[in-house]
């Protein structure tokens, strides 16, 4: 690992220590900033795929009401998104292990009543990403690739947090497993990964696109995950700091 990556981990690692020892927080604390997460972090999430709600549009849709001039798919975008972390949060609640099953839930929940015929399914067709220098492997190996994610997940335990968490989002890009909705699943498993090790979510923000496609494409061609790691380690520290400056 390059000094100055391991530094970064050292960084993010010493604020978190400062938040575990403030624990256990005030519950109104916990509740509004997890409100103030949730937002952010589905507001930006689609906002990298091109959603134009805006952040106090998204927190509108997020209330129930109707934005007028955005797409009904763009409304679904918001909603399944917040109940996608949800049911994160319940499954990192019930210490339950990273599996295939999981990841096709989370799928389900991005695409519901967007795509209902491709939620929760692996893709049966091939696919390019636009803009990437990789092409993700024949649909016809997608059934062998993702039990082989699962199984370096299971190996990766020793590897800082940070670091088994932003390699498993490359990784998990690298296969482009469903038709639609990679990105949101794989940065909601990015997180899955995160919180499970008692980080707060990283919020990979709108105007960091090009760096975080840049070094997520990196990743994917080179096998080298220093670039995608830096960008979760600033964003998890972004957390962090959110939390102390509220205590």
């Amino acid at each position: 690992m390059p000094p100055k990556l391991e530094a970064k981990l050292c960084a993010v690692d010493a604020v978190k220590a400062r938040l575990d020892a403030a624990r256990p927080l005030p519950v109104n604390t916990i509740a509004s900033l997890r409100e103030k997460l949730t937002l952010e972090w589905t507001y930006h999430s689609n906002a990298i795929e091109g959603n134009t709600l805006t952040l106090r549009e998204t927190k509108v849709v997020l209330e129930g009401i109707t934005v007028g001039g955005k797409t009904l798919r763009e409304h679904f975008e918001a909603i399944n998104h917040r109940d996608a972390i949800f049911y994160v949060e319940e499954i990192v609640a019930k210490q339950e292990p990273l599996s295939e099953w999981q990841i096709k839930n989370i799928h389900q929940l991005v695409l519901k009543g967007i795509n209902n015929e491709e939620a929760g399914r692996y893709r049966r067709d091939n696919v390019v990403i636009a803009g990437a220098s990789m092409t993700p492997p024949d649909f016809l190996h997608v059934a062998e690739e993702m039990p082989q994610l699962i199984a370096w997940h299971e190996a990766a335990g020793d590897v800082h947090p940070v670091e088994r968490a932003a390699e498993l989002h490359a990784r998990f890009v690298k296969i482009h497993p469903f038709v639609d909705g990679n990105g949101r699943t794989g940065r909601l498993l990015l997180n899955f990964e995160l919180m499970k090790a008692g980080y707060p979510p990283a919020v990979i923000r709108k105007e960091d696109r090009v760096a975080y496609y840049d070094a997520l494409d990196d990743a994917c061609v080179t096998g080298v995950y220093d670039g995608i790691t830096t960008l979760v380690a600033e964003a998890v520290q972004r957390s962090l700091e959110t939390y102390l400056d509220l205590l």
